[in-house]
């Protein structure tokens, strides 16, 4: 596989935070490449360094060692803000608590992306009408989240993530805190969704069922990969 067709290259990155005991090493010196258009599980036991590691490949954080290239850019050499431009332009997230915003529609929800990039409000609301309706939510476009079951909430955060047709898509732990008729329909949607946009799909999960979808698995135990 080479360079051109990695998504996400990470080379020797370590992670540690300082705490009153002194400082605290949360991933070990890890190396390993994802490329386009692949689906990588993150697994581990809790307090492994998942939702860590995720962050760091999404720019939310930075490594305090080591390199992270998101679509051929280096983050380490970005700003805060020049990592929120790139998330913005390259990657869609789909969380365990949905992160809906309550005073808007589903509808409204999945707009927000699309309008925050720049595109104008009928067009971002066709696109948003479509991604709705893709995700068997038409009909329920007008409802605010407290209105949807956990199901349908996580749905809409599905379409939210794709609608700007994201080339990468981070999950965390996204069927966590949905029952398994719910949780199922939500993994079918992610594997659709990756399949029919190409995008590069990376999750948390603690499901082994979930986990043996993707391509391929990075353990984690103790901040290294084994």
């Amino acid at each position: 596989m080479n360079k051109q067709s990695n998504s996400i290259v990470a080379d020797q990155i370590g992670k540690l935070v300082n705490t009153a005991d002194g400082d605290l090493v949360i991933l070990h010196d890890l190396s390993f490449q994802i490329g386009q258009g692949e689906s990588v599980a993150i697994v581990g036991a809790s307090g492994s360094g998942k939702s860590t590691l995720l962050s760091l490949l999404a720019g939310l954080d930075v490594p305090s060692a080591g390199h992270i290239q998101l679509m051929e850019q280096n983050l380490n050499q970005l700003d805060e803000d020049g990592r929120a431009r790139l998330r913005g332009e390259f990657v869609g997230f789909v969380f365990q608590s949905f992160q809906l915003l309550r005073h808007l529609t589903a509808l409204e929800n999945v707009m927000l992306p699309l309008e925050m990039s720049g595109m104008g409000q009928a067009q971002a609301r066709i696109a948003a009408r479509q991604w709705l309706e893709k995700v068997g939510l038409d009909t329920r476009a007008n409802h605010f989240p407290k209105t949807l079951s956990g199901g349908e909430q996580q749905r809409v955060a599905l379409a939210r993530a794709f609608v700007n047709k994201p080339a990468i898509l981070f999950a965390d732990e996204p069927t966590g805190s949905l029952d398994e008729v719910s949780g199922n329909r939500v993994i079918e949607l992610l594997f659709e969704l990756n399949r029919e946009n190409s995008s590069t799909l990376v999750l948390v999960t603690h499901d082994p069922a979930l986990a043996a979808r993707c391509q391929r698995q990075l353990t984690l135990q103790g901040g290294r990969l084994v």
